[in-house]
Order: structure tokens, then C-alpha cells, then sequence
């Protein structure tokens, strides 16, 4: 049986099945059994699993967690009433302009995974890139623009650079797409749901969609990449790279921000992804420790003698990809002057 210990940090790192299972158990069985009648039996399996493997949920992560389904449920029913502006200002109002817009972009992804492509989004990375390798450019980007990015990424490493490059421009160049030109490429791909909410044209790709693929890659990956997007459109280019958050990019994070992120990374990690880092965002970090834990720090840097340069790209992606997440979850402000913040 598993445990889950207090505090909004543990709820941050639950899966959304964990999430549903402690919302399930804090209705009842009547209630909860009412709601898992329109769950498809693989749905209802894997949760079922989650509420047997919870013995003890504090009653402080239970109150986050019936919060934030809260508020998401506010926005669901929001858009289904108004739209998107619509919800947007119901939820500005409730808690504030920055929650509602992380909200809303974890609403919105929900949305397009119930409804686009859903038969895609389990398809094994390396299968794919072979079906989508001989694909036109324009196509592959219309496909990914409409894919998780982590799943983007996976399928990018597995297709010629010239080629990833290429459906990147194009994906960074989308911006309405008609949901009949969508529903052509789900049939083409052997999706049975339909796309779109309402029959107006979706939004999708555009130049932070592209940043947001760039930053799950490694660094010398994404500089081959980028490098084939400069040769084509420059101006693009410096877009993208503006929206993009590298590893080096922590520096300039708040000192709170900052702290928060500090505290979810594993020291050895850490001291993996520093091992290439410049001396100033290592002093930057460590200047926000606790004597005991620089010493540790340093220390655990120091072990590591000599390590493959991918292996310490790795590990600076997976702290990116954290700091991607607590952003989502407004938990941290990302790239913000102080002209954009209200005190």
C-alpha cells in the first residue's frame, strides 16, 4: 500500500489517475460509482488500481486535489457555455489572471487529447516516424502540431534532421487550421474521433508550440534542428529561440522561483546537469543553499569525475522539463521581467 505525504509539493508530482483516484474516494462509493458508469473499461481498470495501492492520503492533499478539479471542472463547463474568452474571465475573476491561464492551458490540452488523434497518441515513436518518414513536410507538421510535446519530440529523434527541421518550420508557421482539413489526417492515420469542439478553426503550432518541442530535446539536437530553421526564416527563428527556455535560462529565474525548483530536484541530478554548466549559474544555485547542502553539492560534482556529454544534456533536459511543469502549474513565473509583475 502507498502513502502519499502532505503538502502542495506531493500533489504536484501525482499522476492524473492518482489525482481522479483520490477525488472517487473522497466522494464515496454511491457518488463515485455514478461517475465511473461513463469511464471505458481501461479507464476504470487502471484506476481502480490507483485507489488499491492508496493507503493514507492527508487531508491537505486531498483538499488540493478536490481544488484543482475544481477549478478545472469550472473551466470545462465554461468553454462548453461561452468559449474560451468566456472561461478565461470566469476563472480570472476566481483565482487570478496567471492561475487562470495555466489552467486553461491544461484544460484546453485535455480537451484536444479526448478529442484529436487519440489513436496516435499511443502509437510507439519509432513505428511512427516510419509511417510519417515519406509524408510530406506540411502534413507531418498539421499531425504534430496537434501531438503532446514530449510525444513530438520522441517522434522528431527519429526522423532525418533536414526533415525534423523542416516540419518544425512549417508547425512554427501554423496558426488556424480548418477542422475538415483535420479530420482528413485523422482518417489518413486511422483515428476514429473528430477533432473539434465547435466547427470553428483550430489553433494550433505556432512559434512557442515549436519552442515548447525544443525545449524536451537535447542541446546539441535542438541546435541541429534550429540551425536548418535559421537557414530558412532567420526572423522565425529568433522567435523561437526568445520563447525557448535553456538550461542556462535558470539564472535568471527569481530567487523564489528559483528555491522551488530546487526543492524537486535530486542532488545527484543536479550535480549531473552542472557538470557542463557555466560557473556563474553555478554559483547562482549555490548561492541559495544551505551550507550543508553547496558542501554536498560540490561534493557530488566532484565524484562524478569525467561523464559523456549526452549523459549531462539529459539530465539539464529533465530539470528544463520540471521547470516547464511547475510553470504549467503556476508554482513558478518563467521569464517575466519586473515589468510584468504585480506586487
Amino acid at each position: 500500500m502507498k502513502a502519499i505525504a502532505g503538502s502542495r509539493g506531493a500533489v504536484d508530482q501525482m499522476t492524473g489517475r492518482q489525482k481522479a483516484a483520490v477525488v472517487l474516494m473522497a466522494m464515496g462509493p454511491t457518488i463515485a460509482a455514478e461517475i465511473t458508469k461513463g469511464f471505458s473499461a481501461e479507464e476504470i481498470e487502471e484506476i481502480t488500481y490507483e485507489i488499491a495501492r492508496l493507503d493514507r492520503v492527508p487531508s491537505d492533499v486531498v483538499n488540493h486535489v478536490l481544488s484543482e478539479w475544481g477549478q478545472m471542472e469550472t473551466a470545462v463547463h465554461s468553454i462548453a457555455e461561452g468559449g474560451v474568452e468566456y472561461a478565461r474571465q470566469v476563472l480570472e475573476t476566481a483565482v487570478g489572471t496567471q492561475k487562470a491561464g495555466s489552467i486553461l492551458k491544461r484544460v484546453e490540452a485535455q480537451l484536444r487529447e479526448s478529442a484529436a488523434f487519440r489513436n496516435l497518441r499511443n502509437a510507439d515513436p519509432v513505428q511512427m516516424s516510419a509511417l510519417l518518414r515519406n509524408e510530406h513536410p506540411q502534413a507531418v507538421a498539421l499531425l504534430l502540431a496537434h501531438l503532446d510535446p514530449e510525444q513530438t519530440a520522441d517522434l522528431l529523434k527519429n526522423l532525418p534532421t533536414q526533415v525534423g527541421g523542416d516540419v518544425l518550420l512549417r508547425m512554427a508557421r501554423l496558426d488556424k487550421v480548418l477542422p475538415d482539413v483535420l479530420q482528413v489526417l485523422e482518417r489518413c492515420y486511422g483515428s476514429e474521433s473528430t477533432v473539434s469542439i465547435t466547427n470553428e478553426m483550430a489553433t494550433a503550432g505556432g512559434p512557442q508550440a515549436v519552442a515548447t518541442v525544443l525545449n524536451q530535446l537535447t542541446a546539441s539536437f535542438e541546435k541541429e534542428l534550429m540551425e536548418v530553421i535559421t537557414a530558412a526564416d532567420a526572423v522565425l527563428s529568433d522567435e523561437i529561440k526568445n520563447l525557448m527556455f535553456v538550461f542556462e535560462d535558470i539564472i535568471k529565474l527569481d530567487d523564489r522561483s528559483l528555491q522551488r525548483v530546487l526543492r524537486d530536484i535530486q542532488m545527484k541530478e543536479l550535480a549531473l546537469a552542472l557538470k557542463a554548466a557555466s560557473e556563474p549559474l553555478k554559483q547562482r544555485i549555490i548561492g541559495l543553499m544551505s551550507q550543508r547542502a553547496a558542501d554536498t553539492l560540490r561534493e557530488e560534482i566532484g565524484f562524478l569525475g569525467p561523464v559523456r556529454l549526452r549523459d549531462v544534456e539529459a539530465a539539464q533536459t529533465a530539470v528544463v522539463r520540471m521547470i516547464r511543469a511547475l510553470e504549467a502549474a503556476g508554482e513558478i513565473v518563467v521569464g517575466a521581467g519586473d515589468d510584468d509583475m504585480v506586487i
